[in-house]
């Protein structure tokens, strides 16, 4: 059975399921996910909860013996498996395909690890324990689904938001949940019912947002300039250091120009993405960018991406995080920007 993070408590009060498989890169719903289910559990009196940690060293043979074993302390158990490897191998496989095959109804077994793939999912051990179980695939949370997240969880948090605040959260948390909730958390201790308008939002919450690498060129890949000058600012004021940007950034800049060139000669988009390893989710973004970024524009940028490693490692006159904003911009705008000189004295 398959579920989504939403149907969650619902699922647990359908009915015991003895297996539950919780897979993904998002930390919020993963930690949330997990203090869930042991919590209704615990409260349906398993009370014991054994932990094992599996690389690909881990003695199978452990969870065999624990999972058959008659506890001294709790009728009902919860075994807990943290998958540092999605990588089970052949003993790993035979444990969880044999478990499977035995599963009851005293003993709750819950397996959570990073993102697994479409192959990994039709993996016998997988497949075997999502038909006795649950999956809870745990996917980013983004636009229409991030709105309703917002106001589900200030809702829980008894917090009394303006309709434009929730814009504001939006776009300033987008892909950190956990310090989204934390900065709900603040606002209904400062504002208990009081209704909280924009301008209380902006003068507490614009300072605090983190933003990463990663986000900043999603951002550029859109074409969203005014956002990628406010990450910076943020990211600058955050102690990021400019080498690491001016990799992220330059690593981009140079593939979108490969990538461009690549198209132009006859390859599919499909196939120069999977070349560079894109997977389905991130593909809007870079045929946005390969279709909107002019190849002279792309040019423009890796010129000027030069000139501002050489002035970052050269004089300290300059703001490099200025001009990290100047390269972006000349993205979308090289026709303009490259009648500017990078080298300005900066107050």
């Amino acid at each position: 059975m398959r579920i989504y993070h939403n149907q969650l408590v619902n699922t647990l009060n359908q009915g015991f399921k003895p297996v539950w498989l919780i897979f993904g890169d998002e930390p919020w719903q993963k930690n949330n996910s997990l203090s869930t289910i042991k919590s209704y559990f615990n409260q349906q009196g398993f009370v014991e909860l054994i932990r094992f940690s599996v690389d690909d060293k881990f003695d199978w043979s452990l969870l065999l013996q624990e999972y058959q074993a008659m506890s001294l302390f709790s009728s009902q158990r919860i075994i807990e498996l943290e998958l540092l490897t999605n990588k089970l191998g052949d003993k790993g496989s035979k444990a969880l395909a044999h478990i499977s095959e035995q599963l009851h109804q005293d003993v709750l077994l819950i397996l959570h690890g990073g993102k697994i793939d479409a192959p990994g999912q039709k993996r016998k051990w997988f497949k075997s324990l999502e038909s006795n179980g649950c999956f809870l695939p745990l996917y980013d949370i983004e636009g229409k689904q991030l709105n309703q997240w917002i106001q589900r969880q200030a809702r829980q948090n008894n917090v009394n938001l303006h309709s434009d605040v929730f814009l504001i959260l939006a776009e300033l948390f987008e892909g950190n949940l956990n310090a989204l909730e934390q900065e709900l958390q603040k606002l209904s201790i400062l504002f208990g019912q009081q209704l909280i308008t924009p301008e209380d939002a902006e003068k507490l919450l614009i300072n605090q947002a983190k933003f990463s690498p990663f986000q900043l060129i999603d951002a550029m890949l859109t074409g969203d300039t005014n956002k990628c000058i406010a990450m910076l600012d943020q990211l600058k004021q955050d102690g990021t250091a400019i080498t690491q940007l001016l990799w992220f950034i330059h690593k981009e800049i140079k593939q979108l120009a490969i990538m461009q060139e690549k198209i132009s000669q006859g390859e599919t988009f499909n196939n120069v993405c999977k070349e560079y390893r894109i997977w389905d989710k991130r593909k809007p973004l870079y045929q946005t960018a390969v279709n909107t970024i002019k190849p002279i524009n792309l040019a423009h940028a890796q010129s000027r991406i030069a000139e501002v490693d050489l002035i970052s490692k050269t004089s300290g006159e300059f703001n490099p995080f200025i001009l990290l904003a100047d390269v972006i911009v000349c993205l979308y705008h090289g026709e303009t920007m490259q009648n500017f000189s990078l080298n300005y004295e900066y107050v």
